[in-house]
């Protein structure tokens, strides 16, 4: 007599435990199918808009300019809030009139405390796909346990066990497995290059902040222009 071993009729015909482990694995990699292509989407506009106010910063306009446009903008690039920050923080303890050295820390702060703002929100849901990739195989292996443990129970009211009889059991139980690899694969590969791409942003950011300390240290203790 054939048996039905497709997936879908092994997973109807699983136990009630293996059938909830493949609904939550099913549902878990969903959700990071849907980080994934949020981020990667996400980050590469970010990239876009940094190298476009990277561009438009070298070009030789107005700092004053280019601070008070930062301020109209909807939306702006993390490298130009970066240039927001530390310019509105340097603008300030100008006005004070403190010391050179005084504006350029209390600016360099500034830019500080808004690079990390913007890597946890880069790093946003990224944990997230870390967790996935590392936990659902064992997730998916504790699904094929039950399974074979309750494969085995029913065949104990068996009287003559032969491999179609265990067969069907067995496939059941490792389709947990396989679809805890499925989740946990894409999960881990898009992790590391999530990550990747993350890294090469904040060296980004951290290299323009140099950069922009470098050209405030110069500007540092001028008269405030009335």
């Amino acid at each position: 007599m054939n048996q039905d071993l497709s997936i879908v009729n092994l997973v109807l015909q699983a136990s009630l435990v293996v059938q909830l482990v493949i609904a939550g694995l099913m549902l878990t990699s969903l959700a990071s199918w849907t980080v994934i292509f949020s981020k990667v989407f996400g980050l590469r506009r970010l990239r876009g808009s940094n190298e476009d106010f990277e561009r438009e910063f070298w070009s030789g306009k107005n700092l004053n300019d280019l601070y008070n446009a930062a301020g109209t903008k909807a939306q702006t690039a993390p490298m130009e809030r970066l240039f927001a920050s530390g310019m509105r923080e340097f603008l300030k303890l100008r006005e004070r009139r403190l010391e050179a050295q005084s504006q350029l820390d209390g600016a360099r702060r500034a830019m500080r405390a808004s690079l990390q703002r913007e890597l946890d929100m880069m790093e946003g849901s990224v944990g997230f796909l870390a967790s996935v990739g590392s936990v659902s195989p064992y997730v998916g292996l504790f699904g094929t346990v039950w399974g074979i443990m309750h494969a085995f129970v029913g065949l104990s009211n068996v009287q003559q066990v032969t491999l179609a009889t265990v067969a069907p059991g067995i496939a059941e139980a490792l389709v947990a497995t396989a679809i805890g690899l499925f989740a946990a694969i894409p999960a881990v590969v898009a992790y590391n290059r999530i990550a990747r791409d993350i890294d090469r942003i904040a060296i980004q950011l951290e290299t323009f902040m140099e950069e922009f300390s470098n050209i405030l240290q110069r500007n540092a203790g001028a008269p405030v222009p009335h």
